[in-house]
């Protein structure tokens, strides 16, 4: 048997399996009987005169449904609503609401329940049913208050329980009406926590227990972690926890702060900033809420990083940086990175450090001799300082190059010419530190720089005279590394660039060629072959400019060069042909009493030499005489003959300087374990002359370059004021150039007449066609 407040079931006595439903009269027969329940519903007993009614009202229903029968096995079931509900007697709500109220003392107490708990659920349950809710409420909600404030514990989940069906039905129909659960948390709340002395002590004991744990001694995390967890139930934990936690970690980085910035080792500070991020990221793993490890770690690195950016950078990075350790730079880098600005302030100090140190490195005129060298490993710390400490940021790459082109550049033209005659002692024959793919390597290093250089011109007059010592001496290592150094510069500055050095090496190729032709020529006319003489004709205009020198040569010299100019104007009629007496170097057969031997010598140096066929002794000036080498030249050359690792002749009086009354012999007992020797040449060494010669001709060519960029502009525009032909011309110049040169310009070419002022306006210029 079924009960219901609306209806009742009951099985059909004739079999047919048919649901009949009771109306409201028979159950409230029913229900005027106390039902006794244990841990299962069923039926109440009934008096045997009420059993009669029931069975009597029963079969009147069931005879008046006999006649539809038929029509209830061909259609489906419908249920219609009962009459309304029975009231509820005033003596069963007084006994529900005792029965309840000593359930609820019984949970406060810690005392059994003396009542079923189904039965007081099924109480709970008629209650709500009849329109109760609301009382029912208001008298938990005092009943716990009242034990609340009396016990000061918490409610137990047993009384949630119990009342279920009020949380289900009147709670949630009325939502302005807390849950049980938030009831009961929000006089935990209001009648507990939120007491000043236990809301200050809890807070207190939880943020001395952190600071116990910051100072490494061992807590009871899972103590904080559940602390911390109920005061987030309660909604307490932003407000009354985390504000006083920030403030006392605000307080105590600062403090640690402003004291090891100025007392450890910036290496140390760093070190110990990066264990406190790492200890309190686990702090915030472990029980702190998610929502303050944002504010937490914002908070560390303000008072550790942010305030103490100046110190760190100015006082740290300098040292790191300069003795390379790229793990501290590394996590230097990471650390300001964290905040507003800080990668900024260590690329500043980056830039700066590049500009200072290479700076030293250019002005310094005592490391000329290994600029080039320094700088290479400088810029390959730079790199991998750039790579292993700053993760390839664009920001610190950009700040390198501008730094490196800026400090390279403040001793003019130097850099260019020492980086130029380091790629001529590298491809240099005599050179075996490498082999041809680490030759390489260091030909790509080297372009790097030279891509930093702004005086490139001055780079290709000394690369130029340098090659064309290395081609017409004989002396280059490798045409294959020759030429790969000529593509790079080809790729770096364009094919105008190295039209001159490609024109150098067809020069040599067509000589080559050429020489086989003159032999052949000479075999013709019948000439005797006492002497082999290989010639290279160069053009003008792809070589370096030499200083021609009126020399005596032998007769011998005399006749094979003539042979060859009337070959080759023979071919090439309408060209003139200069003989250049310092490039030119001979091998020379010499018969000495202990054993002949074959020199390698320059031109100069054979003039000298041949003289002392006839006597034994010569001086200074008579060999200045019978040479006609010019005084300096003669100088270098009797010293590198008789000054140097290999003395053929004798100097007297013995010294290192040659002077106008020194006397020179030839050395009879000279011997050497080689046969083959090779003395030092003196055009292979650059003079100070030289050097000056050829800076000159770059700020010749400069001058020649700036008037034809002066003339195409002002051709273009016809009308120009002073400031912006200046400023159109240095966007046209690939070399730096200083504005009293270019006024120095302006006025030549006004003066030849190409462009004029203007009348009213002096700084106004006109173009004149």
């Amino acid at each position: 048997c079924m009960q219901s407040p609306h209806y009742q079931c009951k099985e059909n006595q004739t079999g047919d399996n048919l649901i009949h439903l009771l109306p409201s009269q028979v159950q409230s027969s029913i229900s005027k009987r106390k039902l006794a329940t244990d841990d299962t519903l069923h039926c109440s007993a009934v008096s045997k005169k009420e059993k009669t009614e029931i069975l009597q009202t029963a079969s009147n229903i069931s005879i008046n449904m006999s006649s539809n029968q038929a029509s209830l096995k061909s259609t489906k079931l419908s249920v219609k609503n009962f009459k309304p509900k029975t009231r509820l007697p005033d003596t069963g709500k007084d006994e529900w609401w005792n029965q309840l109220r000593e359930a609820v003392r019984a949970i406060h107490n810690h005392c059994p329940i003396s009542y079923n708990r189904e039965d007081l659920h099924k109480a709970v349950g008629h209650m709500c049913t009849h329109s109760l809710s609301p009382r029912l409420y208001n008298e938990l909600k005092l009943q716990c208050e009242e034990f609340t404030k009396a016990t000061v514990d918490r409610l137990k989940i047993m009384i949630r329980g119990i009342y279920l069906a009020l949380d289900r039905t009147y709670v949630m129909q009325n939502p302005l009406v807390l849950s049980l659960w938030d009831m009961g948390l929000d006089l935990f709340r209001k009648h507990i926590v939120s007491e000043d002395t236990v809301e200050k002590k809890t807070i207190d004991g939880l943020l001395a227990l952190i600071a116990r744990e910051r100072n490494g001694e061992t807590v009871n995390k899972g103590l904080i972690k559940s602390l911390l967890r109920m005061l987030n139930e309660l909604q307490m934990y932003e407000m009354h926890f985390e504000h006083k936690f920030l403030e006392v970690t605000e307080l105590l980085y600062a403090t640690e702060g402003q004291n090891l910035s100025q007392t450890v080792e910036m290496p140390d500070y760093l070190s110990f900033v990066d264990k406190r991020l790492k200890e309190e990221n686990e702090r915030c793993l472990h029980y702190l809420e998610h929502c303050t490890r944002k504010r937490l770690l914002t908070c560390i690195e303000k008072q550790l990083i942010e305030y103490r950016m100046d110190a760190i950078v100015n006082k740290g990075a300098g040292e790191l940086l300069e003795t390379s350790r790229f793990d501290k730079l590394k996590l230097m880098y990471s650390l300001l990175r964290k905040v507003d600005g800080g990668s900024d302030g260590l690329c500043k100090r980056f830039s700066a450090y590049i500009q200072d140190r290479g700076t030293s490195l250019v002005m310094d005129t005592e490391r000329d001799k290994t600029m080039v060298t320094e700088l290479l490993d400088f810029k390959s710390k730079l790199d991998s300082m750039i790579e292993i400490s700053f993760g390839q940021n664009p920001k610190f790459i950009n700040a390198a190059r501008d730094a490196f082109e800026t400090f390279i550049n403040r001793r003019t033209n130097k850099p260019a010419e020492l980086i130029a005659k380091y790629i001529d002692m590298k491809l240099r024959a005599g050179n075996k530190e490498a082999t041809d793919e680490e030759l390489d390597k260091i030909l790509d290093k080297i372009m790097i720089i030279f891509r930093f250089i702004q005086g490139k011109d001055v780079f290709e007059a000394f690369y130029k005279k340098d090659l064309a010592k290395r081609l017409l001496v004989g002396r280059s290592a490798s045409v294959d590394a020759e030429m790969s150094m000529l593509l790079k510069l080809k790729q770096e500055c364009g094919a105008g660039f190295t039209s001159k050095l490609e024109g150098m090496f067809k020069d040599i190729e067509h000589s080559k060629e050429l020489m086989p032709h003159y032999k052949q020529h000479l075999s013709n006319q019948q000439v005797n072959h006492n002497m082999d003489m290989t010639v290279n004709v160069l053009m003008t205009s792809n070589w370096p400019t030499y200083h021609p020198m009126d020399v005596i040569m032998p007769e011998i010299m005399i006749s094979y060069q003539k042979y060859f100019q009337q070959f080759y104007l023979s071919k090439h009629s309408g060209r003139k042909l200069q003989w250049i007496a310092t490039l030119g170097h001979c091998v020379v057969a010499a018969n000495f009493p202990l054993g002949k031997k074959d020199i390698v010598v320059s031109l100069l140096q054979t003039l000298v030499l041949l003289q002392f066929n006839k006597e034994d002794e010569i001086s200074f000036i008579d060999l200045k005489q019978r040479t006609g080498v010019e005084d300096a030249d003669l100088r270098r050359t009797l010293q590198s003959l008789a000054c140097g690792k290999v003395r053929v002749l004798q100097k007297k009086p013995k010294g290192k300087d040659v002077e106008d009354h020194d006397v020179f012999a030839y050395v009879s007992d000279f011997k050497h374990k080689q046969f083959h020797i090779k003395i030092n040449q003196v055009q292979m060494k650059e003079t100070v002359e030289e050097n000056v010669n050829t800076t000159e001709r770059v700020f010749q060519d400069r001058q020649y370059q700036i008037d034809a960029a002066i003339v195409r502009i002002m051709k273009t525009r016809k009308t120009l004021s002073h400031a912006l032909l200046v400023s159109s011309v240095y966007e046209q110049l690939k070399f730096p150039i200083k504005p009293s040169d270019l006024k120095k310009r302006i006025e030549s070419l006004i003066e030849r007449d190409y462009m004029e002022r203007d009348e009213e306006d002096s700084y106004q210029y006109h173009y004149i066609a």
